[in-house]
C-alpha cells in the first residue's frame, strides 16, 4: 500500500472507531430526556448502557479471530452496516425494551469494528509509522469519548435524543465508501480455527456477572425481592445465581482453553500470546484501568442535569473539558514517549486520571459551579489521552502480525470487560448510595417510612429526574433538597470508587518494566517491556 493511501486508511479506521466510541458516550447526556420520553426506570437506564457494552465485550474475541481468517476489512465493513441498521432502530424505538434491543444489536456491530481497526493498523504500518498510527487511534478514542456528550447534548437540546442515534447512518455510509477505496483486504497467512463453545461460555460469563451487578439492588442481592417474585420461584434471588453461573462458565472457559491448547487445538484466546510479557501484563493493566476510566461518565451527566440544573447542551459543553485534555495529551504524547518511554507515559496518564476523578469527588456539592468541574475534567482527559494509546502500543508491540486480529480482540476485550464491570459497579454504587443517603436524610426530617419509600423509589427509579417535580411542590421542596444532596453523595462515592480502581490500575503497571533499546527513537515502536 502506498504511503498516502496508508494514511487515508488510518483516517478511515479512526472514523470507524469514532462511530462506536461516540455512540457509547453520546447516550449519557441523552439519558434524562430518554427517561422523560420513554418512562424507563434506573435499572433500564443502566441496561441502555450495559446492553451495548455487554455484547460488545462478549464478542470482541470472536470477531478478532474471525477477522484474521476471513478478512479484516470485510468484518469491519459488515460491522459498520449492522451498527447503522441498529442505530436506525434505536432512533425509532417506541419504548425502553426496543431501545435496549437496538443497543444489543449496536454492540454486535461495534464488536466487529473495534478489533479489526487495530488489526488493520497492525498489518498496515511498520516501524515508526506504526507508533504514530497507534497514537492517532488511541487519541481518537480519548477525544471522541468526550465529544460524544457534547454532540449528544446539542442534538438532544435542539432536536431530540433520537438524533443521538440518527446521526450514525450517514457517517456509516461514508466509512463504507472510504473503506472500499483505501483499505486493502488482509488476513493471516496461517489461519487458526475457532472454538464456538468457548465463545458461548464467554458470553455467559460476562452476561451473568454484569446482570447480577446491575439487577442486584432491584431483585435482591441474596433474598428475592418483590420485583422478581412474580417470575422467579426460588427464595434465593436470581442475582447470586446469575453471578455463580457467570463465574462457573468463566472457570469452564479457562479449563477448556488450557486443555485444547495442550492438545494443540484452536482456542478462542490464543494462549501462546500470553507467553509475551508485554502482552500478558499490559492486558491485566488495561482491564483494571478500564474499571475506573469511563464508568464516571454514567453518573456525571445525571448529576449535572438533575442536581446542578444544566440542560443537555450545557452538560455536553462541560464534558468538552475531557476532550480538551485528551487533545492536549495527543500532541504531547509522542515527545513524552520519546523522552521517557511508553510505560512511564502510561503511569503519568493514569496518575492524572486519578487526580481528576478523585478531585471531582472532592468538589462535588449541590451548589458546585462548572469551572471547577471543567478544570478537573481537563486533567482527567489529559490522563486518558496519554494512557490509552501508549498502553495499546505496549500490549501489541511484540505481537506477530499474523496474530494481530486475535491479539487486538483480546486487548479490546480486556478493556471492554473492565469498562462493562466498571459501569455496572459504579452505577450500583451511585444508585444504592443515593437511596441509602436519601432515606437517612428523610428519616432525620421526620418523614414517615411509607412516604420515605415512595420518595426514594421515585428519585432512584427516575435516575434523579423526579427531583424537579419534588422541587416544584412546596410540600416536598425539603425532600427535593435532600434528594439533591443524596444524589451528590452518590456521585461523590462513584467518583472515589473509580479513583480506587485507577489506583489499582496504576499498581498493575508496576508489572511492566522498561528496557530501553537503541531502536526506540528511530522505529517509533513502544518500549520493549519485560517482567
Amino acid at each position: 500500500m502506498s504511503g498516502r493511501r496508508r494514511w487515508f486508511a488510518l483516517i478511515t479506521v479512526s472514523v470507524a472507531v469514532s462511530l462506536i466510541i461516540v455512540d457509547s458516550t453520546i447516550v449519557n447526556v441523552a439519558i434524562p430526556s430518554i427517561v422523560d420520553d420513554l418512562g424507563i426506570n434506573s435499572t433500564q437506564v443502566q441496561w441502555v448502557q450495559e446492553s451495548y457494552t455487554l455484547v460488545f465485550a462478549s464478542l470482541l474475541l470472536v470477531f478478532g479471530v474471525l477477522a484474521d481468517r476471513v478478512g479484516r476489512r470485510r468484518i469491519m465493513l459488515i460491522g459498520v452496516v449492522i451498527f447503522a441498521v441498529a442505530s436506525v432502530l434505536a432512533a425509532l424505538s417506541p419504548n425502553g425494551g426496543m431501545l435496549i434491543l437496538a443497543r444489543l444489536l449496536q454492540g454486535l456491530g461495534g464488536a466487529m469494528i473495534l478489533p479489526t481497526t487495530l488489526s488493520i493498523i497492525n498489518a498496515t504500518f511498520r516501524g515508526r509509522e506504526r507508533g504514530i498510527a497507534f497514537a492517532v487511534w488511541g487519541s481518537t478514542i480519548g477525544g471522541m469519548a468526550a465529544i460524544g456528550p457534547l454532540l449528544g447534548g446539542w442534538l438532544t437540546t435542539d432536536f431530540s435524543w433520537r438524533w443521538a442515534f440518527g446521526i450514525n447512518p450517514p457517517i456509516a455510509v461514508a466509512i463504507l465508501i472510504a473503506g472500499l477505496l483505501v483499505i486493502d483486504e488482509s488476513r493471516a497467512e496461517h489461519r487458526r480455527g475457532t472454538d464456538p463453545v468457548a465463545a458461548v461460555l464467554s458470553v455467559i460469563t460476562f452476561g451473568g456477572i454484569v446482570f447480577g451487578l446491575i439487577e442486584g439492588r432491584s431483585l435482591g442481592w441474596w433474598a428475592t425481592l418483590d420485583d422478581a417474585a412474580s417470575w422467579w420461584p426460588l427464595p434465593i434471588s436470581p442475582v447470586p445465581v446469575a453471578i455463580a453461573v457467570g463465574v462457573g462458565a468463566g472457570a469452564w472457559f479457562i479449563r477448556r482453553s488450557l486443555v485444547r491448547a495442550r492438545r494443540q487445538r484452536p482456542t478462542l484466546i490464543p494462549l501462546d500470546l500470553f507467553t509475551i510479557a508485554s502482552f500478558r501484563n499490559g492486558n491485566v493493566a488495561a482491564l483494571v484501568v478500564s474499571l475506573g476510566e469511563f464508568g464516571l461518565l454514567l453518573s456525571l451527566p445525571i448529576w449535572l442535569q438533575n442536581v446542578l440544573g444544566y440542560d443537555a447542551l450545557a452538560t455536553g459543553w462541560i464534558l468538552v473539558g475531557l476532550a480538551a485534555g485528551s487533545f492536549v495529551a495527543s500532541g504531547a504524547a509522542h515527545a513524552l514517549t520519546t523522552r521517557w518511554g511508553a510505560i512511564t507515559v502510561v503511569r503519568i496518564g493514569i496518575a492524572a486520571e486519578i487526580v481528576g476523578v478523585v478531585g471531582i469527588g472532592v468538589v462535588a456539592r449541590p451548589d458546585s459551579t462548572w469551572p471547577s468541574i471543567v478544570a478537573l475534567l481537563v486533567v482527567y482527559g489529559f490522563g486518558v489521552g496519554l494512557a490509552t494509546a501508549q498502553l495499546t502500543g505496549v500490549v501489541l508491540a511484540e505481537v506477530p502480525v499474523q496474530e494481530s486480529g486475535a491479539a487486538s480482540g483480546t486487548q479490546s476485550t480486556a478493556r471492554q470487560v473492565g469498562s462493562a464491570l466498571g459501569i455496572a459497579i459504579l452505577g450500583t454504587v451511585l444508585f444504592v448510595s443515593t437511596a441509602q443517603v436519601l432515606d437517612s436524610r428523610l428519616e432525620t426530617q421526620g418523614v414517615p417510612a411509607e412516604q420515605r419509600d415512595q420518595v426514594v423509589t421515585a428519585v432512584v427509579d427516575s435516575a434523579g429526574g423526579a427531583i424537579a417535580g419534588l422541587d416544584g411542590d412546596p410540600a416536598t421542596a425539603e425532600a427535593a433538597d435532600a434528594a439533591r444532596e443524596a444524589l451528590t453523595d452518590g456521585t461523590r462515592f462513584a467518583a472515589w470508587t473509580a479513583g480506587g480502581f485507577l489506583m489499582l490500575g496504576l499498581a498493575a503497571t508496576l508489572t511492566l518494566r522498561r528496557r530501553e533499546t537503541a531502536t526506540t527513537a528511530t522505529t517509533g515502536r513502544p518500549d520493549d517491556v519485560t517482567t
